[in-house]
């Protein structure tokens, strides 16, 4: 874990239940939707899910319509990321640009609370201060001549590299940093191969993840607003690339 210094934009008010209706299947490019699962831990699919990581994105992605063409996940701009409330409940926030249908989890999957992120995007201005959070995918390609790995080879960064990587894309994303604290959560992990694959058989993937957090102000709102609707980094189908923001107070 590291410090640098002292840092999250007004949302709109989070209301249960279903959310105004939209056009079935037709993703708004202009807003989104956040939808927090406080995750029922005595549920055995919340159980199942939370060990593989790709099995709890094929969860979430029951929330958003079906018919999305080959890429739904970016077609709706479903984005995700586990969390843990104070108590070490485990809470997923789920954000995509289509209505989410809660009704489709299972039974006593988890208590869901969804808001329209239109107030919190309509209000981001230059000079406006934030805390952040995101858990970011940060990795670097090898160049043909390369000594670390392979052509394009990804491989994780860790430390001062990992917050250099942050560094970059925050000021990509419209962010002035003011403060960075950066952790290693577990690292994601999903299981691939067919339904009919053995759980041990299935080929096991790692991603690696680091959570960063901290205060900011805002440079350029449309830049930030483009990288709050369509995520930042790699790996956002293993809950990677979701930007949460919150209103903080710069100390003078």
């Amino acid at each position: 874990m590291t410090t640098r210094t002292s840092a999250a934009v007004p949302g709109s008010r989070t209301s249960a239940g279903t959310p105004p209706a939209a056009e079935a299947g037709a993703p708004d490019t202009t807003t989104a939707w956040l939808t927090r699962l406080r995750l029922n831990p005595l549920s055995k699919a919340v159980q199942h899910d939370l060990r593989d990581a790709a099995a709890l994105h094929r969860r979430v992605m029951t929330l958003v319509p079906d018919g999305l063409g080959d890429s739904p996940r970016a077609r709706s701009g479903l984005l995700f990321r586990l969390d843990h409330d104070g108590a070490g409940t485990p809470v997923l926030l789920v954000q995509s640009r289509t209505v989410p249908n809660a009704q489709r989890l299972p039974a006593a999957y988890a208590q869901v609370q969804t808001r329209d992120m239109s107030p919190l995007l309509g209000a981001l201005r230059p000079g406006l201060a934030v805390h952040y959070r995101l858990l970011g995918n940060a990795i670097k390609r090898c160049g043909p001549h390369s000594t670390e790995g392979r052509w394009k080879q990804a491989l994780a960064l860790y430390g001062p590299d990992a917050e250099q990587w942050w560094a970059t894309r925050a000021h990509q994303s419209g962010l002035t940093l003011h403060s960075l604290q950066a952790d290693r959560p577990d690292t994601p992990s999903a299981r691939h191969g067919s339904a009919r694959t053995p759980r041990r058989d299935k080929v096991v993937i790692h991603h690696n993840g680091t959570r960063f957090e901290g205060t900011a102000t805002i440079h350029d709102a449309e830049a930030l607003r483009h990288a709050l609707l369509h995520g930042i980094g790699r790996a956002k189908s293993y809950g990677c690339g979701l930007l949460s923001l919150a209103p903080a107070h710069l100390d003078a």
